[in-house]
């Protein structure tokens, strides 16, 4: 057995350089007796031309399931794909199984660069969220869409009922007011209040045919029968503006409190209802029944008009701000629904957080948008803001136009700022 040697190192050597150097010498004895060859020497590179490797990167199983996905993809739409582009993808599977050599991965990934130039704009991982995600993606914007219809539906019909009965309780008071003036013209004031006049002054009002109320029926020179149908107009009109205004006030306010009701105490004894908004039996005094349904009318007028009031805020609220964001969206949702129905004809369906930026783009236009009236499209022709608002979610590009042609008046028409005057002039 060879006996180890080693030399011996002069004291005046670097021992930073001796000690590679000694380490060198020894694994070149070592392996001279039969041991392991040098430590430094390079190993294999992991892809060898000839060498096989069952655990390669795992980037190249994923370019694998891609491509054969496009060529699958290729094969059932009738693209013509060359027999050297399928043979590498075909050797690929197999070098999967038995291992993988330099020469069969670079054949892989230049087959699934010319498939892919191929088959575009279809990619392997449009085919993938195709095949498997579009129902998730389908659902999420079913639920939007739902919940959206929902609110504006809701609001919607809020607004037209309350707009309805706000109409019908205007022109009811419009009536209202023309009859209670006519038939105190006809009527003049009760007998009561005639007296406590008469008796203050000392002096009796002389007869007139127009003023002079008579007890069962009308003043001389006015049908009884005109003055009776008059009051049963004037008795109807403040019944329709009792329910409505009634109906009104729940509409407005769903959870109490109500704005209060000046026949509430009353309105659970049908006697004294029906005495408060009838006309009297045999209608005895046509005066005196044309003064109490006129006092009835203005509490009844007073109590509407602040009901009126009520709608003008909170609805007039609701359609200027809050519709418009609403229907800004739900165009956002349709503008979706009409790429994803495309994206999933053509199998180009790839999920991108850009569309959750475009809600909240047309959110902003809503919001904006319901800040004007009427937008002028061509000449004569005008679009409401909820129209509008409903285009700006569906077409972002319509908002910008909007804010940039709406910028350019304001800048066309701001006076230019007056020139700088040479030194030493007089303004």
């Amino acid at each position: 057995m060879a006996e180890l040697q080693i030399e011996k190192t002069p004291d005046w050597v670097d021992p930073v350089i001796a000690a590679p150097v000694a380490m060198k010498r020894t694994s070149q004895i070592r392996d001279t007796n039969g041991a392991t060859g040098p430590a430094d020497k390079p190993p294999h590179d992991v892809f060898t031309k000839g060498t096989s490797y069952s655990k390669p990167h795992e980037y190249l199983n994923d370019a694998l399931n891609g491509a054969e996905r496009l060529l699958k993809y290729a094969s059932e739409t009738g693209i013509d794909i060359d027999a050297a582009t399928r043979n590498s993808i075909l050797q690929a599977r197999t070098a999967s199984s038995n291992g993988w050599n330099e020469e069969t991965a670079a054949n892989l990934l230049t087959a699934l660069t010319k498939l892919t130039a191929r088959v575009k704009p279809v990619t392997s991982e449009s085919l993938e969220w195709s095949k498997k995600f579009t129902n998730r993606a389908l659902w999420g914007y079913y639920t939007a869409v739902a919940l959206l219809a929902l609110v504006i539906g809701t609001f919607s019909v809020a607004i037209f009922v309350a707009s309805a009965l706000s109409s019908a309780i205007r022109t009811g008071i419009a009536t209202g007011d023309e009859l209670a003036v006519k038939l105190r013209l006809q009527l003049g004031p009760p007998p009561a209040v005639t007296q406590a006049v008469g008796s203050m002054t000392g002096a009796s009002s002389p007869p007139s045919s127009t003023s002079t109320p008579f007890p069962s029926g009308a003043p001389r020179g006015i049908y009884e029968n005109d003055v009776i149908t008059e009051l049963q107009q004037f008795a109807s009109t403040i019944r329709a503006i009792d329910a409505r205004a009634g109906q009104l006030n729940w509409l407005v306010h769903l959870v109490p409190p109500l704005i209060p009701d000046p026949f509430a105490d009353m309105r659970g004894n049908p006697r004294k209802i029906h005495d408060q908004f009838q006309l009297p039996e045999g209608l005895p005094d046509l005066a005196k029944a044309a003064s109490e349904r006129t006092t009835v009318y203005q509490d009844l007028r007073y109590f509407a008009q602040n009901i009126l009031d009520e709608v003008s805020f909170y609805y007039g609220a609701i359609t200027a701000c809050i519709l418009p964001v609403l229907y800004a969206l739900l165009g956002t949702c349709a503008y979706l629904f009409r790429s994803f129905k495309l994206h999933i004809r053509n199998k180009t369906y790839i999920p991108s957080y850009a569309n959750f930026a475009r809600f909240i783009i047309a959110a902003i236009g809503g919001a904006v948008v319901g800040l004007f009236n009427n937008f002028s499209v061509t000449q004569g022709v005008t679009i409401s803001p909820l129209a509008i608002a409903f285009l700006v979610g569906y077409a972002v590009d319509i908002f910008y136009a909007f804010l940039d042609g709406l910028l350019k008046n304001l800048i066309k028409n701001t006076p230019a700022p007056p020139l700088p005057q040479p030194a030493g002039t007089k303004p």
